[in-house]
């Protein structure tokens, strides 16, 4: 509603909140200004206002478009949080465009439905996992990359990556964090997540994100530092490649990512290749990705016990 000198008090505020709300606002706006909902009836049939939502209403002579269509949704449904495609349209990550259905993320508990929309629910959303473009409030990037895994082509997941990491939207550190914490509440399509980020690591021929982890940890803690994907023997038929190697030592270091040391050939792969280790005389430890995530201080203490039995 549009700001003018005449109006009541009551109508005078509600055009002011409006003009902050791309010219809508909710019923307990208006009930909070003082305007009953008997009045907000009489101003819709007389074509004084639209009805944008459940609860929510707008100036009918104001321009419309994609953004407001969001602003009215956003305001119909209360406190959540955009995300999924239309918090990625929202922060501008890669391949995606604002467009409907409109996704939003509630807390569990509420019963929120909308019509051409998708709600979707969390039991918590901290701040970390918060916020803000374009005016709207959002998961961050980082929460939006993982609510989409479960439904985006590797492919594609990968580009929205390595382009969100492009634009300083998220860290290859925070975003494994997070994918390791909430992987641990059941959250679909974080291992989904994970392979696809190994795959890229493995295709770019760069060390992995775990390795150059564990690299940092072991440079953190003044000791040396290993050779990386050395080939060091073979068995039967196979080549066996370690991810570090303290030359010099016996000391061989694996790190178990979620892509590898799954089915069941592999895991006759990875015994044939520890057996075969042991016979050439290297002693073989592993760190696992929650380990090097969560506890760091664990591989460092087992790294530096294995070095210094080395060196004596």
């Amino acid at each position: 509603m549009r700001f003018n000198a005449d109006m009541p008090g009551g109508k005078r505020r509600i055009a002011a909140i409006s003009t902050g709300q791309r010219a809508a606002f909710t019923r307990t706006q208006a009930n909070e200004c003082g305007v009953s909902n008997e009045t907000l009836r009489g101003w819709v049939q007389s074509g004084r206002l639209d009805r944008a939502g459940f609860r929510t209403y707008r100036d009918p002579m104001a321009p419309q478009d994609i953004r407001t269509e969001l602003n009215d949704f956003s305001l119909d449904i209360g406190q959540a949080w955009l995300s999924h495609s239309t918090a990625a349209a929202l922060l501008g990550l890669d391949g995606f465009r604002l467009r409907k259905p409109f996704h939003a993320t509630v807390t569990r508990g509420r019963n929120i439905q909308r019509v051409g929309a998708y709600i979707h629910t969390s039991s918590t959303m901290p701040l970390l996992d918060r916020a803000e473009a374009d005016q709207f409030v959002v998961t961050s990037a980082t929460r939006t990359i993982i609510d989409l895994s479960p439904t985006t082509e590797p492919s594609a997941l990968l580009r929205v990556v390595a382009g969100a990491l492009r634009d300083g939207l998220t860290s290859e550190l925070f975003l494994h964090e997070r994918l390791h914490a909430l992987r641990g509440s059941g959250r679909a399509g974080c291992r989904r997540l994970i392979n696809v980020l190994e795959e890229g690591e493995i295709e770019s021929g760069t060390p992995s994100w775990l390795e150059r982890q564990y690299l940092g940890l072991i440079a953190s803690a003044g000791l040396p530092t290993p050779r990386t994907e050395v080939t060091l023997t073979r068995a039967r038929d196979r080549l066996v490649r370690v991810d570090c190697y303290f030359e010099g030592t016996d000391v061989v270091v694996e790190l178990l990512g979620y892509r590898w040391h799954r089915t069941k050939e592999q895991i006759a792969r990875d015994a044939e290749r520890l057996n075969q280790l042991q016979l050439d005389g290297y002693r073989g430890f592993q760190f696992t990705y929650g380990q090097v995530v969560d506890d760091p201080s664990y591989p460092v203490l087992i790294t530096s016990q294995a070095l210094g039995r080395a060196a004596a």
